[in-house]
């Protein structure tokens, strides 16, 4: 049975705060007519610090579209191996190993994907599968996770490997001045991350079932409007309220798998946002506390959109883990409106 182990993570080493990021605000925006709702909105994200991977002042200027992919496709090459070699180390494989890689982002393009770099430059057998995902948003490290399961279930001795990468801070645009574009400002951060699943032994979690879920007519909810000057993200006001929708289909999934949502041991999402988990609290019928490791990523790093889902794995590894047997869901959020589900048990014996 697949198993997804211990993730890897890292963020630049660029910081932004709560304080810089609302003083930013009324320094830039001073005469926005809804500033002081931009700025309730940016205070209730409970993101406290973001890392960005260039200084606030050169994220702040807009080069052009064609000098930030640049820097993008730089940053990412530069940022991604170290992760991938951590990954691949707490796998307890090589890089010979691996039969696929999924490489998630939503903030670059690259063609070839990064996925033929890796390959050239890291010793991936040149029969190594390439699957890059560029459209799914935060939703995509879910999907990365559920495309590696399938993957390893049609070869049950393969495994694969998932990376994502999201410089949010390179979609960041001076013109866009609405109450959706201020809020992502004070939201999204910069990281890179990248997991193993093995098609046998490994520790973490044994991946049993997943499925995907899109909310009809809400496709414009999370887009992109792509422009000259790049990537313009486009947020409807009606998106923190998604959970109403999709709470049925984590439900739905887990029921189909004779589990009860409501009574599992480990919960890891996307954290979009504060009220995303206070919803899937309600709508679950669980404690606050189960989110406590999406928290902790809003909180230190922002939404960082395709990573949180593995970066608040991680923080499950850095706790010591579940108890063996403990069954868990983990889920990605991103437009469509779109969730990718998984579930699966905790396992320490490799």
């Amino acid at each position: 049975m697949a198993t997804l182990c211990r993730p890897a993570v890292s963020v630049p080493e660029y910081v932004i705060t709560m304080e810089e990021t609302l003083e930013l605000a009324r320094s830039r925006h001073a005469d926005h007519p809804q500033l002081g709702l931009c700025l309730r909105l940016i205070e209730n994200t409970g993101v406290r610090t973001r890392h960005l991977v260039q200084p606030v002042e050169e994220t702040l200027a807009h080069p052009g579209f064609e000098e930030r992919n640049r820097l993008y496709a730089a940053e990412a090459k530069a940022r991604v191996p170290l992760v991938v070699r951590r990954a691949l180390e707490d796998a307890g494989l090589r890089a010979a190993d691996i039969d696929l890689i999924v490489y998630v982002s939503c903030t670059g393009f690259m063609m070839p994907s990064l996925t033929a770099w890796l390959i050239n430059s890291m010793g991936f057998p040149s029969t190594t599968r390439q699957l890059p995902i560029a459209q799914l948003g935060c939703a995509a490290g879910g999907a990365a996770i559920n495309r590696a399961h399938d993957f390893c279930t049609a070869y049950p001795e393969a495994n694969a490997l998932i990376v994502a990468c999201e410089f949010c801070s390179l979609c960041y645009q001076p013109t866009d001045l609405g109450v959706g574009s201020l809020l992502s400002n004070g939201l999204f951060g910069d990281g890179v991350a990248a997991a193993v699943v093995r098609g046998s032994g490994g520790v973490g979690v044994r991946l049993e079932r997943n499925g995907s879920y899109l909310v009809p007519g809400t496709e414009d909810w999370i887009a992109y409007d792509v422009r000259a000057t790049g990537f313009h993200f486009l947020l409807d006001k009606r998106v923190p309220g998604t959970m109403e929708p999709l709470a049925p289909a984590l439900l739905a999934l887990a029921d189909g798998h004779g589990w009860d949502a409501s009574d599992l041991d480990f919960f890891i999402v996307h954290a979009g946002g504060p009220r995303i988990l206070d919803d899937l609290s309600k709508f679950l019928g669980v404690p606050p506390d189960a989110f406590r490791f999406s928290r902790a990523t809003l909180t230190e790093y922002g939404n960082v959109a395709s990573v949180v889902v593995l970066d608040a794995l991680r923080r499950l590894f850095d706790a010591g883990g579940a108890g063996d047997g403990a069954r868990g869901l983990l889920a990605g959020f991103g437009p469509g409106i779109t969730a990718e589900m998984t579930l699966g048990r905790w396992s320490g014996t490799p």
